[in-house]
């Protein structure tokens, strides 16, 4: 009988003792794996060195097979779709902390008939057989929700959010990319560590000197989904949400530091081309946010960036002069707008901060230099401290 709605399977029982038992991480047989278009449907065959927990589902928008395990290498992946024309894709990487994502991106509606792990001397295989559907059941496949405990991040551990004037200033920052997601990669740097480092560091000038509440979107190198990260923000109460990135560019050269607010019409083509990037993460991992917001939601938010707006260009503004006071570099054009994602709160005054492009090899330099990190940190800590004080001082005259 065809399963027309969400497969899922979770061998927590005698396998997952086995795996938990195991030292070294399950890895990938590519020479005994196969991904192929076979009696009229998609058949997929992935022979791994030990069992391991497990389960698979469909997404949409665009379709997608995702196969969620405990840690896999998945080394050798690249190339096993090349015989099938149902599979457009094939990427994987680390979804969360101990559990790793593949994901298989379809040229159709399809759901899963057969999911099955066998097991025997030679370790494990994942076999999976996924047939043609309409839009109709695949929708439904997709729509199923997420088991108890496992949707990205858990917030149980948040900070109960406190109104806006009273107790300490709430900062969330947001260390861009991680896991399935490195970012932009230089010399052996990868923008989601280095953005991790100095979110750590950033927090403890924060809380040490600056008298701020600090929450970290991720504090490992891990995916969190763009839409979870301002989930975060929310749940924590932030009073400012803090994105840092240190991208790169193909062409031409850039340098120095960048403040982003949010616009729908991109500064210019650099800036357009980061946030296509930034957001395209999300579909990499099997999560995607776009068409989210219906017309009363849109223009519910609307409304309330009337107010967070003039907040935004405060916050740039003293963090553009917090930096430059500093003497640190900044980028000939400080301050430029782009349509981030992870800046669409439309009520918790939100900015980006490119620290730097690895694309540079001065900016580089300066990225893995503790002692410029640390002068960045105080001066980020100066601009936020500035806005807070001054954005309480108007909020105060507007009761």
């Amino acid at each position: 009988m065809k399963l027309w709605v969400l497969v899922l399977v979770l061998l927590w029982g005698p396998v997952a003792a086995l795996a938990q038992e195991l030292s070294a991480l399950a890895r990938l047989v590519p020479e005994r794996s196969w991904v192929e278009d076979r009696r009229g449907g998609l058949e997929v065959e992935l022979a791994l060195s030990q069992p391991v927990p497990w389960r698979v589902r469909v997404l949409d928008a665009p379709p997608r097979l995702v196969l969620d395990t405990r840690e896999v290498d998945w080394t050798g992946l690249t190339g096993l779709e090349e015989r099938s024309d149902a599979v457009l894709g094939l990427r994987a990487g680390v979804v969360r902390q101990g559990w790793s994502r593949l994901v298989l991106e379809l040229d159709g509606p399809a759901v899963v008939a057969r999911a099955e792990m066998l097991t025997g001397d030679q370790g494990a295989k994942v076999r999976l057989r996924l047939e043609t559907a309409s839009d109709e059941d695949f929708a439904a496949a997709a729509a199923v929700p997420e088991p108890e405990g496992w949707a990205l991040p858990a917030v149980a551990d948040l900070p109960r959010p406190v109104p806006r004037g009273t107790g300490p200033v709430v900062v969330v920052l947001d260390p861009g990319h991680g896991g399935i997601d490195p970012g932009a990669e230089r010399d052996g740097f990868s923008e989601a560590g280095l953005m991790l480092t100095f979110a750590r560091e950033l927090k403890d000038v924060l809380v040490r000197d600056g008298g701020f509440l600090v929450i970290l979107t991720r504090d490992e190198d891990v995916f969190v989904p763009l839409e979870a990260r301002i989930s975060i923000a929310r749940a924590a109460g932030a009073h400012v949400f803090v994105s840092l990135h240190a991208d790169a560019i193909a062409e031409g050269e850039a340098v120095g530091a960048t403040i982003y607010t949010l616009s729908e019409e991109a500064s210019d083509a650099a800036s357009q081309a980061l946030a296509e990037r930034h957001d395209r993460a999300d579909l990499l991992s099997g999560v995607d946010l776009t068409a989210q917001d219906d017309l009363v939601a849109t223009i519910l938010m609307d409304m309330a960036r009337t107010e967070t707006g003039p907040r935004i260009e405060r916050l740039a503004l003293a963090l553009e002069s917090a930096i430059k006071g500093a003497g640190l570099r900044m980028h000939r054009h400080p301050r430029q707008t782009a349509g981030f994602s992870v800046l669409k709160s439309p009520d918790i005054p939100s900015v980006l901060v490119e620290l730097g492009f690895m694309s540079s090899e001065r900016d580089l330099a300066r990225l893995v230099d503790r002692e410029w990190r640390a002068k960045m940190a105080l001066a980020l800590r100066d601009g936020l401290k500035a806005w807070a004080e001054e954005d309480a001082a108007l909020s105060a005259l507007q009761r």
